[in-house]
């Protein structure tokens, strides 16, 4: 299981070799190595000599799970079955009336046309082997705990391999994993309650992660298997009396408590409800009390009231006073402040004074937003709490700021920055690879899908070499948590755009090929007992020469099942130089594969600029659109507003992140070659060391 973890997310495997050398015959490896090129991937020479000191017994032990675990990161693990086995070729050559009658008796029938299977050309391409390398049990660790300590919110995925860890760890080694501190609380509500569960925490292990009455409500959903983010509402577990004591007891001791627990008025009264503090009224004194406030809906005068009055009755000096207070909620409200005052070089110098005391994010992202607050923009784009990834585009309408102002906040957030930085271990002669300005910093992974190869939405990838992208996606009908889910329909759609994000045409079951350029669809199918796949195949030149820039990439769920409520889908693409060759499905081709599990019925997990030859990283899921039949036709407005909204969003980069830490703590130099240390695409810290550079970079 941990090497499991350890090869999705490092490309890495732990290898417990003996002693001895070359037990292992040299043809079985080479056997062994050659298998695992078909599905792109190879052995360092490190692991190499590692695996050659195992036995035949212990390598096979090893080497079954390796193959499977490659299976299912790349998408090989299943059967591709697509309605014409001859595509793209033979939906391009098909008579249009023979195309029509097939779907129409695809969908009477659910069975796929009869088609003998033709031996296809062996593949062509080109590929470039990914490398596993040799790991080791301390950095598996080490990784598990950078993750743990990530200054943001991890996804799903990630809270499943931490759980994984703790459940298999031995109670001696949970020191290892387990930092003094978890910085980000939602996390730390996360650990605690996966602690709980496997009966590895008490009071002592987790009462030093505990400082707010919120910190202890996460705690209490988390332990319930709710949203930790508090985005939505949860329904709490009947908590044991020593589980119920334990929540009452991390409670009285933050400090103060009241005020906190009215954010949430609602839910600390339900789960007082379950709690009973009143029980325990001469042990939890403070407890008692607070409860009491909120039961009974006594006056309490809050911070944000005050603040909001303030706000209301535009009282500047009594804000500054106010937000000095709390330096986080005065970087959050900055924009706010600076627009209701002239006298803006006060609000600059009194938010210079507390910036040392903003956490890293926020500075990074009001450095951000300050940098290109004066820059022309059609939309401003928010992505709310929650563990769906939706994102909600509005028109740029905000009032002008005083360019000085601006441009002193930037200055302020770097020099609070730098000096934060300064003091961290230092790293000589500094690299960073410019083009790290196509990726942005990571700080809110909650909503993020499972992939191979894992990014921040909006960071931009370049497409590999060839003039053809082939989209695949694969879904399964069956039953969840013991309910059937009826038939599933899952529909790949490709919808081409112009530069100004003018429709230019669609690629989708409704039309499986274009009439203007090369783009062809493998075919609708409507039903998948065993699996159902389906594939689009865009020729980016001939795209490009016809007008076209921007493809949104699309799945729509046709029957309307949530994608969290099937037992398996994913979609994901690879480059081909000669799509005729090979299979259709090459795994060794696969660029990247995303497991779609949000709780929507539409998902844009990419979109391709393909003048600037990028793939644009979305990863979006949006709500149905209210048209009777959920296809591409009836969400042109949602795709179009999201495809401006990410192709125009501008989030602080990781450029500009590793240089503030070069300026701070080392020498920037201009060639690889001269580092100690390198921040690039490929090499040294990447963009997917998403765990290595939330803990250790976004401090």
């Amino acid at each position: 299981m941990m090497n499991s973890i350890y090869l999705r997310r490092a490309n890495k495997w732990m290898v417990d070799a003996e002693n001895e050398s070359d037990r292992l015959p040299r043809a079985y490896l080479a056997t062994a190595v050659k298998n695992i090129e078909h599905l792109g991937y190879t052995f360092s020479y490190p692991l190499l000599h590692a695996v050659r000191a195992l036995s035949k017994e212990q390598f096979e032990a090893l080497y079954q799970p390796l193959i499977d675990d490659l299976r299912v990161m790349v998408g090989a693990h299943v059967k591709y079955e697509p309605m014409y086995p001859a595509f793209p070729m033979q939906v391009m050559e098909e008579d249009d009336a023979e195309l029509y009658l097939n779907a129409i008796y695809h969908d009477l029938t659910w069975d796929l046309p009869a088609y003998e299977h033709e031996e296809r050309p062996p593949l062509q391409d080109e590929v470039n082997l990914k490398t596993i390398d040799l790991g080791s049990k301390a950095d598996f660790y080490a990784m598990i705990c950078q993750l743990i300590q990530a200054k943001g919110s991890i996804s799903p995925t990630d809270k499943e391999d931490i759980e994984a860890v703790i459940e298999l760890v031995d109670p001696e080694e949970l020191d290892v994993i387990l930092p003094s501190e978890i910085p980000f609380k939602e996390n730390a509500g996360f650990v605690a309650a996966a602690l709980m569960k496997h009966d590895k925490g008490d009071v002592e292990r987790i009462g030093r992660y505990f400082k707010t009455a919120t910190d202890v409500l996460r705690l209490a959903v988390a332990w319930s298997g709710g949203d930790v983010s508090l985005a939505e509402a949860t329904r709490f577990r009947k908590f044991k009396r020593r589980e119920r004591r334990l929540l009452l007891g991390l409670l009285e001791r933050c400090h103060p408590i009241t005020e906190d627990m009215l954010r949430f008025k609602d839910r600390w009264i339900r789960l007082g409800e379950i709690l009973h503090p009143s029980e325990y009224k001469h042990r939890y004194i403070r407890c008692e009390e607070a409860f009491d406030i909120l039961r009974n809906h006594k006056p309490f005068t809050t911070y944000n009231g005050s603040v909001e009055l303030a706000f209301q009755y535009n009282q500047v000096w009594n804000l500054i006073d106010l937000l000095m207070q709390r330096p986080g909620e005065f970087a959050r409200r900055l924009d706010q402040l600076l627009r209701s005052t002239e006298h803006t070089e006060y609000v600059v110098l009194a938010f210079g004074e507390v910036a040392n005391q903003v956490s890293t994010p926020v500075l990074l992202q009001v450095k951000n937003h300050f940098a290109r607050r004066r820059e022309p923009q059609e939309l401003r784009v928010f992505f709310p709490k929650g563990n769906v990834a939706k994102a909600f585009a509005v028109p740029h309408t905000l009032p002008e700021i005083d360019e000085a102002a601006c441009r002193d906040i930037v200055q302020v957030c770097e020099q609070a920055l730098i000096q934060r930085f300064a003091v961290l271990p230092p790293l000589g002669k500094a690299y960073v690879d410019k083009r790290l300005k196509d990726y942005h910093v990571p700080f809110s992974q909650r909503s993020a899908s499972k992939a191979l190869h894992t990014l921040v939405r909006g960071s931009r990838v370049p497409m590999a070499e060839g003039d053809t992208i082939r989209f695949y996606s694969w879904w399964k009908e069956g039953c969840v948590n013991g309910e059937p889910t009826g038939r599933v329909d899952i529909d790949l759609s490709a919808v081409m755009y112009d530069h100004d994000w003018q429709y230019l045409e669609h690629i989708s079951y409704t039309n499986l090929r274009s009439s203007h350029y090369r783009a062809v669809h493998s075919g609708d199918i409507v039903s998948a007992p065993q699996g159902a796949c389906e594939f689009i195949d865009l020729h980016i030149p001939t795209i490009v020469q016809y007008g076209g820039r921007y493809i949104v990439a699309t799945l729509h769920s046709y029957t309307n099942q949530p994608y969290c409520n099937l037992p398996e889908c994913f979609v994901g693409w690879m480059m081909r130089k000669k799509p005729g060759s090979g299979e259709i499905f090459e795994p060794s081709t696969v660029a990247n594969k995303i497991d779609v599990a949000a709780d929507t019925q539409i998902a844009i997990p990419v979109i391709l600029d393909l003048v600037e030859r990028t793939v644009i990283w979305t990863d979006l899921s949006l709500t149905r659109h209210p048209h009777y039949y959920n296809n591409v036709e009836g969400n042109q407005k949602g795709m179009v507003l999201m495809g401006k909204a990410m192709t125009a969003l501008r989030k602080p980069d990781l450029y500009d992140l590793f240089m503030l830490h070069a300026k701070a703590r080392g020498e920037s130099v201009d060639h690889a070659e001269q580092a100690e240390t390198i921040f690039s695409v490929e090499h040294g810290v990447t963009p997917f060391d998403i765990e290595h550079i939330m803990a250790d970079y976004v401090v």
